[in-house]
């Protein structure tokens, strides 16, 4: 039976297909002024949610790595990169501040070469205030020792890998429900108009202590539950119904198998609320894996 360690790295190896789009470029982020009104110069930034999986895969080459590029490539170059990543769980909401965030290696068990992966991206105070700011669901903390955990960084990395777009992460606070969370969402949509790209980081199925050791090695195995789990979560969101997703506790048992814990699936609902009204939604990397963990992927926009 292969241990936590061995699972993780076999996870950054399975199989996926992708499926991209591409966009124009944008200007640069500008005044704040008017921030929430839809006006400004820059294209209006599509919006990602990447199942990160394994911090494996900041270091191998695989299909979903090559996923995480492709999404790159379509987008317009971000002004900035807002991430709100399953790893960060605070009490209170906070933004990352400092103008060099440090790179957090938060895993253990890992090869030395994952440890010695440094992402240098900028950070960017004056955006974390101005978002601060504009944001009144929350009192976001304005944060100068986070940095960049590795539901940003090993995912990121790949997107961007000249470390030349500032990045900041948003915490979860893990007093409030998900309404809470969902609502939230929905006062940075300010941002998507000047050029910032928001990115969700975790994953919508993530149970490892049910994952199949012995199975690792099938391209397509997966349990009922999280088949049935994974299929209905796209399910609403493709139909644009994010209620049934905000009230996940009440949607069974194989939603409850799937999502045990909320930190990886409460990134999702930071990127279906800043779904507009017209706005399609391009799932990829859509896999199954170890049998309980989904990669599934979506661009929103």
């Amino acid at each position: 039976m292969m241990d936590r360690k061995s699972f993780l790295k076999a996870l950054a190896l399975a199989p996926v297909t992708f499926a991209g789009l591409r966009m124009n470029t944008l200007a640069q982020f500008s005044d704040l002024q008017s921030a929430g009104d839809g006006s400004g110069s820059a294209q209006r930034m599509p919006v990602l949610f990447l199942g990160h999986g394994s911090p494996m895969n900041a270091i191998e080459e695989n299909s979903f790595v090559q996923g995480f590029r492709n999404a790159a490539k379509a987008l317009p170059h971000p002004t900035a990169i807002l991430c709100i990543s399953a790893h960060w769980e605070t009490q209170g909401t906070h933004i990352t501040a400092m103008p060099q965030p440090r790179t957090i290696h938060d895993f253990g068990g890992f090869p030395k070469e994952l440890y010695e992966v440094q992402y240098p991206a900028p950070g960017d105070p004056a955006l974390a205030r101005e978002t601060g700011k504009v944001v009144k669901k929350a009192s976001i903390g304005m944060d100068e020792s986070w940095g960049l955990d590795h539901g940003a960084w090993s995912v990121i990395k790949h997107m961007y890998p000249q470390a030349d777009v500032p990045v900041l992460q948003l915490s979860l606070d893990v007093t409030k429900p998900p309404q809470y969370h969902f609502e939230l969402a929905r006062e940075l949509d300010f941002l998507r108009s000047r050029g910032v790209l928001i990115v969700g980081s975790g994953n919508i199925v993530h149970n490892l202590r049910r994952v199949a050791w012995e199975h690792l090695d099938k391209k397509e195995y997966a349990f009922d539950w999280s088949i049935e789990a994974n299929e209905s979560m796209k399910l609403h969101i493709l139909s644009g119904n994010p209620e049934a997703l905000i009230d996940f506790r009440s949607q069974g048992s194989a939603y409850d198998l799937a999502i045990p814990t909320a930190e990886h699936f409460l990134p999702l609902l930071y990127v279906l609320a800043l779904r507009g009204k017209s706005e399609e939604v391009t799932l990829f990397n859509d896999h199954i894996v170890g049998g309980s963990i989904s990669m599934t992927s979506l661009r929103l926009g």
